[in-house]
């Protein structure tokens, strides 16, 4: 794969580095009361969009085959919502001792109530060859329980801003996120034969408003001087996210096997990246409106910028290995399920 192939792939990773350093070089431009007025047209316009697209693009009519498998979805949903981020809280009881900047441990925190993606895990998922319905149906009804619970997550485990009150957090979450994707999901019914013809780029449009999103945050926090990121915090950082990852994908793939769990290899599959992967796009926006008013908002949303990036990597390089062990694993036991041919005396 050439060069200009590889960032054509990534351009989205390529584009969260160029806004940052953007902001980096003039954050006045995107600061609250600047040019931009993102107070406005971020807090409003953009996160609206965003969840106007995702239910505008939302195949809820597919997830009816996907509906009865209720063992495989209470497994992921549990899992995603409950074990992960109470996981996470009991690690960072630990690591709070350690000169690791709390701003980034907190958002570490954030990282674990976040729902699952509605993109990355089905498109793995799909590439391994696993159960893509039971993938496209765990995404979307995670992303449907985040709006509720991953607000209340955040809440739970790190507390409000000071200066938004919590009536004042779940009222703009209904009007920015629950209505413009109730709205989006309407729509759709209307045109849905035009989106099926015509493929707009839903994902496209969805990173470029995110995209906006992280540049407000990050001009926010360059314009303030009493924010300090230290390197050490940053490498640790990456480091733990890299090993939760692939400890939970590990933990995941051992409950899903075990002789008595009665999921498919398929299943499986499926299991491992609904559980394990974090939506950004749900997530920054709605850090955006429960901390609205930290000064180190950026600071807690560094994990989950980075979680991002390293979901996909991991899984992508992993695709051939699970693949593998998928197929072997399903022939093994379609040989223990073939009826032993009679002993001939």
């Amino acid at each position: 794969m050439g060069l200009l192939e590889r960032l054509r792939k990534e351009w989205f990773i390529l584009g969260i580095v160029l806004v940052i350093a953007a902001a980096r070089l003039e954050p006045a431009v995107g600061v609250r009361g600047g040019p931009l007025k993102p107070e406005i047209t971020i807090t409003y316009i953009a996160v609206s969009a965003i969840f106007f697209n995702s239910g505008l693009s939302l195949k809820t009519e597919e997830l009816t085959s996907a509906l009865m498998h209720v063992k495989l979805h209470l497994f992921v949903q549990i899992f995603t919502l409950v074990f992960f981020p109470t996981a996470i809280w009991l690690f960072l009881q630990l690591l709070s001792i350690t000169p690791i900047n709390e701003w980034l441990l907190k958002g570490l925190q954030t990282v674990g109530c976040m729902p699952p993606p509605v993109s990355s895990a089905v498109i793995l998922t799909k590439a391994v060859g696993g159960n893509e319905a039971a993938a496209i149906f765990n995404s979307a009804f995670g992303s449907f329980l985040g709006i509720v619970i991953t607000p209340l997550l955040l809440l739970l485990f790190l507390g409000s801003s000071s200066s938004v009150p919590f009536t004042s957090i779940f009222s703009q979450l209904f009007m920015t996120v629950v209505v413009p994707l109730i709205i989006g999901q309407i729509v759709r019914r209307y045109i849905k034969d035009w989106l099926e013809r015509k493929k707009p780029p839903f994902g496209a449009i969805s990173s470029c408003v995110l995209l906006m999103i992280i540049y407000t945050t990050f001009c926010d926090t360059f314009a303030n001087p009493n924010i300090d990121l230290d390197k050490f915090s940053l490498i640790i950082i990456v480091f733990i996210i890299f090993s939760v990852q692939m400890s939970f994908m590990f933990l995941t793939f051992l409950f899903s096997t075990r002789n008595n769990s009665s999921f498919t290899p398929a299943d499986t599959v499926a299991i491992i990246f609904c559980s394990t992967h974090k939506s950004l796009t749900l997530g920054i926006p709605m850090l955006k409106i429960v901390f609205a008013g930290y000064e180190h908002l950026s600071l807690i949303s560094v994990p989950l910028l980075i979680y991002h990036p390293a979901q996909i990597l991991l899984g992508s390089l992993l695709v051939p290995t699970i693949k593998s062990w998928m197929v072997s694993r399903q022939k093994a036991l379609k040989l223990t399920r073939q009826p032993k041919a009679p002993v001939k005396v």
